[in-house]
């Protein structure tokens, strides 16, 4: 267990951050609520069958029900949703990252309070840390020049708060549910929700291709079943503050997988900020 625990939040972090890039391939051939509704409900089905298979849990209880509804619809419904159709409107796969990032700070003060999870004094410097690198990461890139609109960065912020959200409410409310019987049904309603939105705007676009069906693919089995498993895996077995900061790690990964498939361009002192927020990673996990 104890080796679980050290590998499996870099594991985690390196198919997280790849949702950002796959979001840039999804949209040359659908649009993009419309292809997270079709993911989300596919892979609702896929681990609904593998709950059956490997004889897990399927029922949950009335608190449980309403705890995984509200889980969902912030994690997959505003989370996903901001980022995904931010990306679409222009914004890019690495720095989008790099604002969802700052999740850690406001999961942090609010766990203070809320979780009763202290923070040390090197905790504390981390965080701080972590801030100031996405901040010089974001700043150059808020002249609309580079995708960011205000369109778009209100739909990251919208994303920022249903990640923080989602992560308090698993902290405290849904430790106890069922894992893989609890995210089919997160995964289910923030489908259907997606679904109604994109028929509601008469955007249903889909075309099956080569590019399209490696995204899904990837998108269902890698990036919504593997890595949402792991990361309420990871807040079961470790602390709110401690387990949210590892998301300081993602904008780094995205940013060189953005750069190395879309030629996604960062500054030298873009690089200086993500050199910060893997530093106030390191400070908080080693607390």
């Amino acid at each position: 267990m104890k080796r679980a625990t050290i590998v499996a939040p870099w594991i985690f972090t390196l198919i997280w951050s790849s949702g950002f890039v796959v979001a840039k391939y999804a949209f040359a051939d659908g649009d993009s609520l419309y292809f997270l509704a079709l993911r989300l409900l596919i892979a609702a089905a896929i681990l609904y069958l593998l709950t059956l298979i490997l004889r897990q849990p399927t029922r949950l209880s009335r608190s449980d029900f309403r705890a995984t509804l509200l889980i969902g619809l912030s994690l997959h419904g505003l989370y996903l949703g901001g980022v995904w159709y931010a990306i679409e409107l222009g914004a890019p796969a690495g720095l989008s990252s790099v604002i969802t990032s700052m999740q850690p700070i406001l999961v942090s003060l609010i766990a203070v309070r809320l979780l009763s999870e202290p923070l040390t004094w090197k905790q504390i410097v981390g965080l701080l840390s972590g801030l100031a690198g996405v901040v010089l990461v974001v700043l150059p890139k808020l002249t609309g020049k580079d995708g960011f609109t205000a369109e778009s960065l209100s739909l990251l912020f919208v994303a920022l708060f249903g990640s923080t959200a989602a992560t308090l409410m698993q902290k405290k409310i849904g430790h106890d549910i069922p894992l893989m019987m609890g995210t089919t049904y997160q995964f289910l309603v923030a489908g259907i929700v997606m679904l109604a939105i994109s028929i509601a705007r008469g955007r249903t676009r889909f075309e099956l291709t080569h590019t399209s069906f490696w995204t899904m693919t990837w998108a269902v089995l890698v990036t919504s079943i593997a890595a949402i498993l792991l990361l309420l895996w990871l807040l079961n077995h470790g602390t709110a503050a401690k387990v949210s900061s590892l998301l300081y790690l993602v904008p780094p990964m995205a940013v060189i997988q953005g750069y190395l498939l879309f030629n996604e361009k960062v500054a030298p002192l873009g690089i200086a900020g993500i050199g910060l927020t893997a530093l106030g990673v390191a400070l908080v996990i080693q607390s």
